[in-house]
């Protein structure tokens, strides 16, 4: 019988061969096959097994795997593993993931090594590290508490508790110890060793050569099975996956060393005179096997360092969020955590405080710092009405803000999640990367070993010595690490220098994308102008009125969410204008709104409403509203039982920056195309003063994912700039999504790169991030190919019959730790890239 059930938590073919192998144990098995990209297997049985069975043998080694039926509900998604109830104790978020995204985007509940290519884990940053303080007393450490105080116990002080140590901390200081304690043996192993090379070597009047190697025996003990174990037991999974990689070339190369030392030393007569010394004992390579090990410690720990500075704009960021608030309540002030804080608190803000959430200033006004967020470095002016967000700082006076958004809800925290999941993302560049490991330990270990046949075969005396040591040495200088690590830790880096810069990146894929990009689509209202309309005037028909014509504007809009109809209600209120009942209201994209008002059925939008209305416009009042939208104004019309009496005059500023920014795009070679549901009239006037040579007026939304899909066709690389709903489908279909931070949680869900400013001055800045990031890249895997390309010969010897040169073990493990950590300094450098 056959049977279909799902897998949860497959990412890779890696992931399906462990599935099929453990799933193929089950007694009563015949066969399995494992469809990666469905999440199926197909399990044929003798007879009826049950799913605990399947289960428990899938768990054995990894819990990240489970089994079910088809119908059943899943429960638990191990391909993301990031359940609150199984964060360890501690900091962090207790979501860990391979800096070589060797699986995709999986993440794991633990510290640990990635059981692919078995590098160190990385805590990823997230704002749930960040707590209030806590306090306890020196002498009696089981008293807590959340203030300064007196120990109830013994009356001293209260001390703040020590922060706990991130889990990235607590493995380089791991490290680092291990490498302290492999560098203590290892040194007299060296010294020993390189003594045999003196003549008369007065350390043989004390004891024997055969004596000493036992001694480096001795020594090297707790290098190998203590210091540096756990490359040998990466080493051991590697081989048992079949997933090869760095650790299965230095598992191989210094355990060959060593083991053949110990055999040499306690079956001297198995080898031939060759390998022996003058003394009659086998040469022991305990120096070669300890010194690799250590150097490559010594890698891990530099590189343990390193990794800390690539997510330091992530670190940055949760530095701004603050521990503590003033929230008010009957007038009263009282201090709370920030966790405590809910919707519609009011909160004051003192100066130099942080502000505690995303809200609205109900009282007062300050210049707060917005840097950290929006990459802009001058202050910026609030006053009551304008919106704050959470982790920005207040200057030098205080103001009371209304809780809008809070926790996970504010920009801050919304953009310490962006940046998170944008350096776990792969980048299409990577896929190449990944199809070169995946050959390069199998052909590594085919190449040491044609090494050691020749230099067997044809090598100068003592030929198999020689034949050992280049082997190892070829096995050693080998790291694929360097090549797996090339494109992660530029993606990494570039994606927080874009979050520094108020440029926010959803996935390293539209980061590559971004790079190639030659044609820029543009909304009007929100992208080009402030998204900040305000109403210049009334219009209206003989017969009509300026109040009457205002009230059914107010009436009608007071039901809509559109900057537009609150731009009109505002005014309506400054202007005391009475608020009738409306019903019916129905609001039609990219057209207007509908209703009944006081028994007369009222239609306000453009053309393309009142043709959709039936409505007749007077040649007047069509005049009147063609020469405001000839100076690029918005006008919208208002008919009331089928005819136009009236109309609204509404201005939108055009941002400082826009004209800047396109000319500076256009420079560049990308075409900038605006698009906007605004009249032909207003759409041309303001195209003209941008110098925009291609517009397109009166656009619905299915219009402009049209327009995108249409440049496609020909070949284009399209990006798509907009902040409404409007713009939604438009931004999901294009190239590369880019949503103005100012406009819709729908508008900036469909993107693929948030500008938190809304400025058009941040897509020059993403581009030109792209096109650093790239650049980084390919030196990356330039210098990774080369060095391997170069190293690898060098190390099997191709320079000995030219110039006498051979590469001794020791600097190929010296070589091959340095690599990786180059890379990763090369990474580094984007930190300091000028993207503006």
């Amino acid at each position: 019988m056959k049977h279909t059930y799902k897998i949860d938590g497959m990412t890779c073919n890696g992931c399906r061969a462990h599935v099929e192998k453990s799933l193929s144990k089950v007694e009563g098995v015949s066969a399995v096959e494992v469809d990666l990209e469905k999440g199926e297997a197909l399990i044929e049985m003798t007879s009826h097994i049950p799913i605990e069975a399947f289960q428990k043998e899938l768990q054995k080694e990894n819990d990240r795997y489970s089994i079910h039926l088809p119908s059943e509900v899943k429960h638990h998604d191990h391909s993301k593993m990031t359940s609150e109830a199984k964060k360890p104790k501690g900091a962090g978020t207790g979501t860990f993931y391979c800096p070589m995204h060797c699986e995709g985007d999986k993440t794991y509940d633990k510290a640990g090594d990635c059981p692919v290519c078995g590098m160190d884990l990385v805590e990823e940053m997230s704002l749930s590290n960040v707590s209030s303080t806590q306090y306890t007393c020196p002498m009696h450490p089981e008293i807590i508490r959340d203030e300064p105080g007196d120990c109830p116990i013994c009356g001293m002080d209260l001390v703040p508790m020590k922060a706990d140590v991130s889990a990235e901390e607590k493995n380089y200081k791991k490290l680092l110890n291990k490498f302290w304690i492999a560098l203590g043996f290892t040194l007299p192993i060296f010294i020993i060793a390189m003594t045999e090379m003196i003549p008369g070597n007065p350390m043989f009047n004390i004891l024997e050569l055969k004596y000493w190697n036992w001694i480096q025996f001795a020594l090297s003990l707790p290098v190998v099975f203590y210091a540096t174990w756990m490359f040998f037991e990466r080493a051991y999974r590697s081989i048992k996956s079949w997933n090869l990689n760095m650790f299965t070339l230095i598992g191989i190369g210094a355990g060959v060393a060593w083991l053949f030392s110990l055999f040499g030393m306690l079956f001297p007569d198995f080898f031939p005179d060759q390998f022996k010394t003058h003394a009659g004992t086998v040469h022991v390579y305990y120096e070669a096997a300890t010194v690799i090990l250590t150097l490559v410690l010594m890698g891990q720990v530099l590189e343990a360092r390193a990794h800390s500075k690539t997510n330091s704009a992530v670190k940055e960021l949760l530095k701004l969020a603050p521990n503590k608030a003033i929230r008010i309540v009957d007038g009263k002030e009282e201090e709370i955590h920030i966790d405590e804080i809910k919707l519609g608190d009011l909160l004051r803000v003192k100066p130099g405080d942080k502000v505690p959430v995303d809200g609205v200033i109900t009282e007062g006004s300050s210049s707060i710092d917005e840097s950290m967020i929006t990459g802009e470095p001058l202050p910026v002016s609030k006053n009551e009405g304008d919106k704050v967000s959470s982790g920005t700082i207040n200057g030098k006076q205080t103001f009371i803000v209304k809780a809008e958004k809070v926790g996970n809800d504010t920009l801050l925290s919304q953009i310490v999640e962006m940046v998170n999941k944008a350096s776990r993302s792969q980048a299409p560049i990577q896929k190449l990367a990944d199809k070169i490991s995946g050959y390069f330990v199998p052909v590594v270990v085919l190449v040491a070993a044609i090494t050691f046949v020749i230099w067997a075969i044809y090598g100068p005396e003592p030929a198999y010595v020689y034949a050992l040591v280049n082997a190892i040495a070829v096995l050693i200088i080998a790291c694929p690490c360097a090549l797996g690590l090339a494109t992660p830790m530029s993606v990494m880096v570039g994606v927080g220098k874009g979050a520094q810069s108020g440029v926010l990146i959803k996935n390293a894929e539209a980061l590559e994308k971004l790079d190639k990009i030659d044609t820029l689509i543009i909304d009007k209202t929100g992208t080009i102008t402030e998204g900040k309309p305000s109403v210049e005037k009334i219009g209206f028909v003989t017969g009509a009125s300026e109040k009457e014509v205002l009230q059914y504007i107010v009436s009608l809009n007071n039901l809509s969410e559109h900057p537009l109809a609150e731009a009109t209600v505002k005014y309506g209120k400054e202007q005391n204008s009475e608020v009738l009942k409306a019903t019916d209201f129905n609001s039609v994209t990219g057209k207007g709104v509908t209703g009944v008002v006081s028994g007369k059925k009222v239609a306000l939008g453009n053309e393309k409403m009142m043709e959709e209305a039936g409505a007749t416009i007077s040649e007047t009042l069509q005049k009147e509203i063609t020469a405001e939208q000839q100076k690029g104004k918005t006008v919208p019309y208002l008919a009331v039982n089928g005819k136009a009496i009236g109309y609204v005059v509404i201005s939108d500023k055009i941002k400082e920056t826009s004209k800047q920014a396109i000319a500076e795009l256009q420079r560049k070679g990308v075409e900038v195309i605006m698009l906007t549901g605004d009249n032909r009239d207003t759409a041309r006037a303001v195209a003209s003063e941008l110098n925009l040579k291609s517009f397109k007026a009166e656009m619905l939304p299915q219009d402009k994912l049209a327009e995108v899909e249409r440049l496609q066709k020909e070949g284009r690389k399209v990006a798509m700039a907009g902040d409404g709903i409007n713009d939604a489908p438009a931004l999901a279909k294009s190239d590369v999504g880019i949503a103005m931070g100012t406009g819709t949680d729908v508008a900036i869900e469909s993107a693929a790169i948030t500008l938190v400013k809304g400025d058009l001055q941040g897509i020059v800045k993403a581009r030109n991030l792209s096109v650093k990031v790239m650049r980084n890249i390919k030196e990356n895997l330039f210098f990774a190919l080369i060095y391997n390309t170069l190293g690898i010969p060098i190390a099997a010897g191709v320079l000995f019959p030219f110039f006498g040169i051979l590469l001794s073990p020791m600097i190929a493990a010296l070589a091959m730790s340095f690599s990786s950590v180059s890379v990763i300094a090369n990474a580094l450098r984007l930190r300091t890239a000028s993207i503006d």
